[in-house]
């Protein structure tokens, strides 16, 4: 069967939070992944303090998965000032890591960013005002925009977006309301909604909702770890 006809299957999981005190280890997980799913998706927050020492527990985890890893860093991995040593490591470890770039594995272009805060709908954070409001708005302008050169350099026939802040509101419909401009930004999703995207994975609402779509109908799909999902697992498994 052709590789780009036939269905993959995408495991998909985010928020592990791996601690340099090596008190959980995923590497069974990532086994049983490798058995049932085509490719693995990290959705950020990779480290709990991005520490290189936290990203050097999980590489030793991911060595023993025997299939392609994508992931994003999360907000999490900001942490610590250590994001070059963090990415070094991940990559080292074969993951390809995604800032704004694509990669197309078995027939499926990925492309992948952290996005940013900033809200959702009406109630979006806008650019007006003190400078810090503006910078903040900035930053969510610039994922936005690097998630659309990346969506721009896909050519596969399928393709998944990955995120870790959620480019819509309805799968961080569980969470406080108070924290929701800080849970994603609209931004991501009108800029998803400008291309044939075939799904979207995105983490950091713990509390969130598993499932939603985007507003031209795209499927989002939120994998953070704490999300109960079709089937029992802490991860997704998408068929694209």
């Amino acid at each position: 069967m052709n590789e780009t006809t036939s269905v993959v299957r995408i495991a998909a999981i985010g928020d592990l939070h791996v601690k340099e005190d090596a008190t959980i280890s995923y590497r069974q997980m990532f086994n049983e992944i490798a058995r049932s799913a085509d490719i693995l998706v990290l959705a950020g927050d990779l480290t709990d303090l991005g520490k290189p020492r936290e990203a050097e527990l999980l590489a030793e985890d991911l060595r023993g998965c025997g299939v392609p890893i994508v992931a994003v860093l999360g907000n999490h991995d900001y942490e610590c000032e250590a994001v070059e040593e963090v990415s070094h490591i991940l990559r080292d470890a074969g993951v390809h890591l995604l800032d704004g770039q694509t990669v197309e594995l078995k027939g499926v272009g990925f492309a992948g960013v952290k996005g940013f805060a900033g809200g959702f709908g009406k109630r979006m954070l806008a650019s007006f005002g003190e400078p810090a409001i503006k910078a903040m708005v900035g930053e969510s302008i610039k994922e936005a925009m690097k998630l659309e050169n990346a969506l721009r350099q896909v050519k596969a026939d399928k393709s998944l977006a990955v995120l870790h802040y959620a480019p819509i509101a309805e799968t961080v419909a569980g969470e406080p309301a108070e924290i929701f401009p800080f849970l994603g930004s609209a931004r991501l999703g009108e800029t998803i909604d400008r291309f044939q995207v075939g799904a979207v994975v995105h983490g950091h609402a713990h509390q969130g909702t598993y499932q939603g779509r985007t507003g031209t109908g795209v499927p989002v799909y939120n994998v953070a770890r704490h999300i109960e999902k079709p089937g029992g697992q802490p991860y997704a498994v998408i068929e694209l």
